[in-house]
């Protein structure tokens, strides 16, 4: 947990060390505005709290080009549960620019994250840029963390880690999807690297589970049987509950992707930590809402309540 907000404008904190050589050898001093100017490193660090009987935001630090809207409670299967929605101010991600995102989910607290739009990361031709997500999830929390799709532009190259601290009576929901480029304009896998790893852990720091992702074009084909194919978009869901067991939580994720009629599996993650499902599809609108489907299983399951209908500004 940080500290002050001296420590979290100090370079250590928002800089991810081990970066993937096929994003790391980008690094170089851009011409323009240079890591850590004015708008280049953008910062989120919010807290949740059970208070009475709802969850509330009661820590809140925020640094441009990140922000959020006010926590929204309009489910009316979860009125306890708030709403937040992730924005940047900057409408996408630039070379050199570092973002950090901490969230905690306190013991007992609920809560939805999403982002207002699709992350569109922009063409680079200096350096690169990263994203740290750090989430944490204590004794008996519940915390949905479902992002809209992320958009390599062409020449972009971008690392994110996410690391998850998950107590074992604790739940959490978490999607990706990443699309193949602005596919409207014909664009795919131009992007020179697009790299992301998903590592959960225990409390103790023992390591659960980890989903490294490496879509290099022009260092091994994207789009094989085992990767994007010839399909437009890829989106994944990883449900992490002991709520439910795993094998019983992979069944129903995979019967729903197979409703969908588009490429999907479903199994449970090492350990039983759970299940995920991974789908590829057409473009953003059947990845999205397909996966949607798959979060409204999951949290049947778990909750006993239906997803609602995501209020986007």
């Amino acid at each position: 947990m940080v500290a002050c907000v001296g420590d979290r404008l100090a370079p250590g904190h928002y800089t991810v060390d081990d970066i993937p050589e096929d994003v790391a050898r980008f690094a170089h001093i851009p011409d323009m505005l240079p890591v850590g100017s004015p708008g280049k490193v953008g910062l989120l660090d919010l807290t949740f709290e059970r208070r009475s009987d709802r969850t509330e935001l009661v820590g809140h630090y925020q640094k441009t080009p990140l922000q959020i809207t006010r926590p929204l409670y309009y489910d009316p299967a979860r009125p306890d549960l708030p709403y937040v929605i992730l924005m940047s101010t900057g409408g996408g991600i630039l070379q050199g620019d570092r973002h950090r995102l901490d969230f905690t989910c306190a013991a007992g607290a609920s809560v939805h994250l999403t982002t207002q739009a699709a992350t569109k990361i922009y063409r680079m031709e200096q350096d690169y840029a990263t994203q740290l997500v750090s989430i944490t999830v204590g004794p008996g929390g519940y915390l949905e963390y479902l992002p809209d799709p992320v958009i390599p532009f062409a020449e972009s190259r971008f690392y994110q880690r996410t690391r998850v601290s998950l107590d074992p009576t604790a739940t959490a929901i978490l999607g990706e999807t990443v699309l193949a480029g602005r596919l409207a304009r014909g664009e795919r896998h131009a992007y020179t690297a697009y790299c992301t790893d998903l590592e959960v852990h225990a409390p103790d720091g023992t390591l659960l589970m980890a989903d490294p992702i490496r879509l290099i074009p022009a260092k091994s084909p994207v789009t094989g049987p085992a990767v994007f194919s010839d399909y437009g978009a890829m989106a994944t869901l990883y449900v992490l509950t002991s709520a439910v067991p795993a094998a019983d939580l992979a069944d129903a994720l995979h019967e729903t992707a197979q409703v969908s009629g588009l490429p999907a599996g479903a199994s449970t993650l090492p350990g039983d930590v759970g299940a995920w499902a991974r789908l590829l599809a057409p473009e953003s609108p059947e990845a999205t809402a397909t996966l949607n489907h798959l979060w409204d299983t999951a949290r049947r399951l778990i909750t006993g309540t239906p997803a609602p209908d995501r209020r986007k500004p």
